[in-house]
C-alpha cells in the first residue's frame, strides 16, 4: 500500500496490512501486523434465538460461464485494473498461466474495480474529500438520524476449492486500488481479533456492535476479508449485527472463502443485494504445483532427534532456552525451547492445551520458524487438538512462517479419519451405524473440519515446497540486513 500523503486519524494498527499473494511459483512478500485483542466478550442476550439465525444477508448468486478462453483479450487490458497486473505478472514470469476459470474471475473483479473507479465520490472513499471533524463526528450524528448511506456498488464474495488462488486474485485486484482510499486487506482470523478487541474497549455501551461497525467503517469503506469462515455461533451471531451495521454505513465488502455462501454457516444462509457471489470453478490446486522439498516434513516415529538436530542448525551459535513471550493482552505463552527467531513445541503443548488464534498470531509475531514434534493422525479421540493445529497451520501459512515437523503420516494421511457427513453417507453402511469395524472406530464425522482439512493438506504441501522456503529465507535474510543497517545507524 502507497504511504499516505498526510496523517489521518490514528489507524488501529490491526487493519494495517500489506498485502501478499501465492500462486504457483510466483510468491509475493507479506507483512503482518496485528494490535493487542481478546478473547469473545460479547455475550448473547438469554432470549437470542440461536434456531433462527441466518446468516448476515449480503449475498445474492450471480451465474458466470468458464467457457471462455483463459488468455484476455487485448481490449480488456488497455485500461487500468487486476487484469492489467494479471497479464505483466504472466508476462514477466511471475506467475503460472491461469486457466479459464481464472480469467473469469478476474474480469468480474475488473467489472468491481470499473464500477468502483466510476463511483468513488459517491462511495465516499477518498480519505482526503471527508473533513476530519465530519468523519469524528459520524458515529455521534448517526446517533440522533437513523439512515442508512448503502454503497451504490454491490461487493463480491469469491469461492472455491483450496489453491485455486483466490487469494491471490483479491490481492491483485486491491493492489491496483488507489492509495488513499479508504481502503483495507485483511484475513478473516485477525479481522475477528481485531472485533472483538473493539467489543471489549466498548463494553457498557447500549449498543457496541455500533459502535464497531462505526469505527471499521471510518477507517475502511472497502473491507477485503481473507479466508472468510464462521464456525461459531456467537461469532456468526455477532457477524450478522455488524455486517448489517457496516452495510448501513456504505461499507462494500470483497471477500474469499472456500465455502459457497449456502454453505458458509450451517444455520443458513439469508439472500440480498450487497455482495455478487461468484465461484472460482478450477480444479486445480496451484499449491501443489511446486516443487517437493525434503527434510522439513519428517515422517515417522522417534525422529526428535533428527528434528532438534535440524532446529539446532537453524539457531547456528545461538543458545536454546526457555523464554516467555506475550501472545495478547497480557497473557503469555511458555516457550520450552527458543533462539534466532526459531522455538520448539511438542505438539501436545501447542494444540492439546486451550489455545487459540490469538495465542499463535503471538508466537508468529515472536518467531517466523517454528519445529513441531510429533504431530499424531487426527480422529475422533482427538478431534479438538485437530482443530488447533487447522488454526495453527493458517496463522502460520497467512504470516509466511516456517515449519519443521516430525508427524505420523503426510498431510493426507493425518486426516484421512475425519470426513464430512456427506463422505460417511457415501461409504460402507456399518461405517456410520453402531456395528463399525474396530478400525472404524475412530472415524470422526465433522462437517467443518471435514471441509477444512482439504485446506490444511494444501497449505502444508505448499509449506513444504521448495518455492515457500526459498522465499522465506529471502525475507530473513532481507529483515537481516535492514537490522543491520539500523544498527549502524544507531
Amino acid at each position: 500500500m502507497r504511504a499516505a500523503v498526510r496523517p489521518v486519524r490514528n489507524m488501529i494498527t490491526a487493519f494495517r496490512h500489506q498485502t501478499s499473494s501465492y500462486s504457483g511459483a510466483a510468491v509475493r512478500r507479506r507483512s503482518h501486523l496485528i494490535g493487542s485483542n481478546a478473547s469473545s466478550v460479547y455475550r448473547l442476550p438469554e432470549d437470542a434465538e440461536i434456531h433462527r439465525f441466518l446468516f448476515p444477508a449480503i449475498f445474492v448468486s450471480k451465474a458466470f460461464s468458464t467457457d471462455t478462453a483463459a488468455k484476455v483479450n487485448i481490449s480488456e487490458v488497455n485500461r487500468a485494473g487486476p487484469l492489467v497486473e494479471y497479464e505483466r505478472r504472466i508476462a514477466a514470469g511471475e506467475l503460472v498461466d491461469g486457466d479459464a476459470c481464472q480469467v473469469g474471475t478476474l474480469r468480474e473483479l475488473q467489472r468491481l474495480y470499473d464500477e468502483i473507479v466510476e463511483s468513488a465520490d459517491a462511495c465516499r472513499l477518498d480519505r482526503y474529500a471527508v473533513p476530519e471533524k465530519t468523519v469524528r463526528n459520524r458515529w455521534f450524528w448517526s446517533r440522533l438520524m437513523s439512515q442508512s448511506s448503502y454503497s451504490p456498488v454491490k461487493g463480491l464474495y469469491l469461492y472455491g476449492g483450496v489453491g485455486t488462488g483466490k487469494t491471490m486474485l483479491m490481492d491483485l485486484f486491491f493492489d491496483q486500488l488507489p492509495g488513499n482510499w479508504r481502503k483495507t486487506r485483511i484475513h478473516f482470523h485477525d479481522f475477528m481479533l481485531n472485533v472483538h478487541s473493539r467489543l471489549q474497549r466498548h463494553k457498557g455501551v447500549a449498543d457496541p456492535l455500533e459502535v464497531v461497525a462505526g469505527e471499521i467503517s471510518d477507517e475502511a469503506i472497502l473491507l477485503c476479508l481473507d479466508e472468510f469462515m464462521v464456525t461459531d455461533v456467537a461469532d456468526a451471531l455477532i457477524l450478522n449485527r455488524l455486517f448489517r451495521h457496516l452495510f448501513s454505513n456504505g461499507v462494500i465488502l470483497v471477500a474469499t472463502s472456500n465455502r459457497a455462501p449456502d454453505n458458509l454457516y450451517e444455520g443458513g444462509l439469508q439472500r440480498d443485494e450487497r455482495c455478487v457471489a461468484h465461484e472460482i470453478g478450477s480444479a486445480v490446486d496451484y499449491r501443489k504445483l511446486t516443487s517437493a522439498e525434503q527434510g522439513f516434513y519428517l515422517i515417522g516415529k522417534d525422529l526428535s532427534g533428527i528434528l532438534k538436530q535440524k532446529f539446532e542448525q537453524l539457531i547456528g551459535e545461538h543458545v536454546a532456552s526457555p523464554q516467555v513471550v506475550e501472545v495478547v493482552m497480557g497473557r503469555t505463552l511458555q516457550v520450552p525451547f527458543g533462539a534466532n527467531g526459531c522455538a520448539y513445541f511438542s505438539f501436545e503443548e501447542l494444540c492439546d492445551k486451550p489455545l487459540g488464534a490469538a495465542d499463535y498470531f503471538g508466537l508468529c509475531k515472536n518467531f517466523h520458524t517454528l519445529a513441531l514434534e510429533g504431530v499424531p493422525k487426527f480422529g475422533l479421540h482427538n478431534r479438538t487438538a485437530a482443530y488447533r493445529f487447522v488454526t495453527l497451520v493458517d496463522v502460520m501459512y497467512e504470516n509466511r512462517s516456517r515449519l519443521l515437523c516430525t508427524a505420523e503420516g503426510s498431510p493426507q494421511e493425518l486426516f484421512e479419519n475425519i470426513v464430512t457427513v456427506s463422505d460417511a453417507q457415501q461409504m460402507a453402511p456399518r461405517t456410520s451405524s453402531r456395528s463399525r469395524r474396530n478400525d472404524d472406530s475412530d472415524l470422526c464425522v465433522d462437517n467443518e473440519l471435514g471441509f477444512a482439512k482439504d485446506r490444511t493438506i494444501s497449505r502444508l504441501t505448499e509449506m513444504n515446497s521448495k518455492e515457500y522456503l526459498e522465499q522465506h529465507a529471502e525475507e530473513r535474510q532481507l529483515s537481516q540486513e535492514v537490522a543491520n543497517a539500523d544498527a549502524v545507524q544507531a
